[in-house]
């Protein structure tokens, strides 16, 4: 059964809470932003994300509160003064994070609140967060308003600067490994995301090949009802059908008993073996 909710028709019961924990896992952008006075604020939204690349643009969202249907702090701010710095947030912040996003007044500094400590920017007025391993000084391009109702987002256009990284989480080829990171993410309600073993796994990117699709399986892998849409992707990621090997596990096997065990090589990532399994 599917619950369909028509927003043409001002059906928008639960429409926050059916946004906010499906569209998941999010990053958390914590704000550092000053008003024309010199008054400080940090706050976090997960309405966040990057865009481009060249130029280097970070998006975030804050929304008016509806219950208040007032503008937050960090909008107001940028309004007045163009700049921010955008902070990731890992899982030793996480308890900070969420207390600085409390609605303290506009004179309150969620640095001191939150207890976090004030890093001067190089570039931008605003500080950095020295308890975040990245740090992004950036200029506001545009920002663009999406309605006037409480909930109406603000869409904060963010061009890159200067980008401040903690060499404790980089590798030994300068990458960033997302286990030294550790970055958390938000989900709906009280519920986050943290960075584990678990969490994580690795999907070769068919940069250099072109894969020959799902449609091109042989009609008795394409149509197994053992292997799922998942297993069927990573034999289809071959440019073509593999050429038949000697392969002593084929033998004698019906064609129940292969996908099975080609659906084991394929979980414990052997594709190839899967393949000659199939053929």
């Amino acid at each position: 059964m599917i619950k369909t909710l028509d927003l043409t028709k001002g059906e928008n019961a639960n429409l926050y809470q059916y946004l906010s924990s499906s569209i998941t896992p999010r990053p958390i952008a914590l704000v550092s932003t000053i008003d024309k006075l010199g008054r400080k604020n940090l706050a976090p939204f997960s309405f966040f994300n990057v865009f481009s690349i060249s130029p280097p643009i970070l998006v975030f969202s804050p929304a008016k509160n509806s219950r208040l249907l007032k503008n937050k702090d960090t909008l107001e701010n940028i309004l007045q003064v163009k700049e921010c710095v955008i902070a990731l947030v890992t899982e030793s912040m996480a308890q900070q994070v969420s207390l600085a996003s409390c609605n303290y007044k506009d004179e309150v500094n969620e640095f001191d609140k939150a207890g976090f400590t004030e890093v001067k920017s190089e570039i931008v007025t605003p500080v950095r967060v020295k308890e975040s391993p990245v740090n992004f000084e950036c200029k506001i391009n545009k920002v663009i308003k999406l309605g006037e109702d409480g909930g109406a987002g603000n869409l904060v256009i963010a061009e890159i600067l200067k980008i401040h990284l903690h060499v404790s989480i980089l590798d030994k080829d300068e990458q960033i490994n997302p286990f030294k990171l550790n970055i958390i993410s938000r989900y709906g309600g009280d519920w986050y995301g943290k960075t584990t073993k678990d969490s994580l796994y690795q999907i070769e990117k068919p940069l250099s090949r072109l894969g020959m699709g799902i449609d091109k399986l042989p009609l008795e892998i394409k149509n197994s009802e053992i292997l799922s849409g998942n297993e069927l992707a990573i034999l289809a990621s071959a440019e073509n059908l593999p050429e038949k090997k000697e392969f002593l596990l084929r033998n004698n096997k019906s064609l129940k008993e292969k996908h099975i065990l080609a659906k084991e090589f394929l979980q414990n990532n052997k594709p190839d073996e899967a393949w000659q399994i199939l053929l």
